[in-house]
């Protein structure tokens, strides 16, 4: 069912949800928590049909902000469906005017009482997604570096603002490679001296998963440029021969040592609906993530400190012979 509000209140919105309920013949809420969605009319489709499958396996209350008019006069029209495609009830919220830029207050009252609340942003996420209104409602903020026009950029902004409770999708990407590596690493091996990761140009799944490594193992993570899809390989050189994960297609992986026959795993790239489950599952800090994201910044800033002399130098006029 659904139902078209035009300028409208949160009241009213909070009357059709238990009105739409009742007539369904479930007046009990049933939800676990409240998922708000902060995206652009261009994005919201793909993001709340995502947000829309992961009910099934999380019931909640989908929250979608969507800023528009920004000149105009402060209002907003509400789109409420219920028991459309899923168990979940979806409230897409289209805000004009300056109210666009206060849009807790019309968030707050629409929160599933006594349930945790997740923001997710799946486009353009701002540098420090615990400051912002909506963010800061939530105990768990989910954003998307991949998305941004300069992905490495943004994971860095994200890095420098981060506060407990934050995380990103290009760390979801890189968990299905982390539980490899950590399963073919717990078998007996040599001492790990080097690591290195192939994958698309600027992937941040591929820095983060370079700070996991460096943090863990305690060696220097080069990452190289492949044809992708995404990550494409990741390399542990030992004293007694390679550990190498290979991922060419984007679906399976072969698992190669230099004492073992080679071993094929499946390992597809995940669609977004799967790792915003997973976020799902997880809403207490993920203090792995924060180490893996502070390292990848520590060794940008290390970078940048060791070329800036270099730089002087180059541009240093030389003396003239006399």
């Amino acid at each position: 069912m659904i139902i078209d509000l035009a300028n409208t209140s949160t009241r009213k919105i909070q009357d059709a949800l238990t009105a739409t309920r009742h007539r369904m013949g479930g007046p009990a809420t049933g939800k676990v928590l409240t998922l708000i969605v902060v995206t652009d009319e261009a994005a919201q489709y793909d993001a709340i049909r995502a947000a829309t499958e992961v009910a099934r396996e999380h019931p909640c209350r989908i929250l979608g902000v969507i800023a528009r008019g920004r000149e105009a006069e402060s209002r907003f029209d509400a789109e409420v469906r219920v028991g459309e495609s899923g168990p979940g009830e979806t409230v897409l919220l289209r805000m004009y005017g300056q109210l666009a830029e206060h849009a807790d207050s019309v968030v707050l009252p629409l929160l599933v009482p006594d349930t945790p609340v997740v923001t997710w942003w799946p486009g353009e996420a701002p540098a420090k997604p615990g400051d912002e209104a909506l963010g800061a409602l939530a105990q768990r903020r989910v954003t998307d570096s991949a998305s941004a026009a300069d992905p490495l950029g943004a994971l860095k902004r994200l890095a420098g603002g981060y506060l407990p409770g934050d995380t990103d999708f290009a760390w979801a990407r890189v968990t299905p490679w982390r539980s490899l590596l950590a399963a073919a690493l717990d078998q007996p091996h040599d001492d790990v001296t080097a690591a290195r990761i192939e994958a698309d140009p600027g992937s941040p799944s591929a820095a983060l998963l370079g700070g996991w490594l460096s943090v863990r193992l305690g060696v220097s993570a080069e990452i190289a440029e492949s044809r992708g899809p995404g990550i494409t390989a990741v390399r542990l050189t030992t004293k007694d021969g390679e550990i190498a994960v290979t991922r060419p297609d984007g679906r399976v992986a072969t698992l190669s040592r230099s004492d073992q026959p080679d071993r094929q795993v499946a390992l597809h790239r995940r669609s977004t609906a799967e790792l915003l489950a997973e976020e799902l599952r997880r809403l207490d800090p993920d203090e792995v993530y924060y180490e893996a994201v502070q390292r990848f910044a520590k060794g940008l800033e290390a970078s940048s400190a060791q070329a800036a002399p270099a730089a002087k130098s180059a541009a240093k006029p030389k003396a003239k012979k006399s």
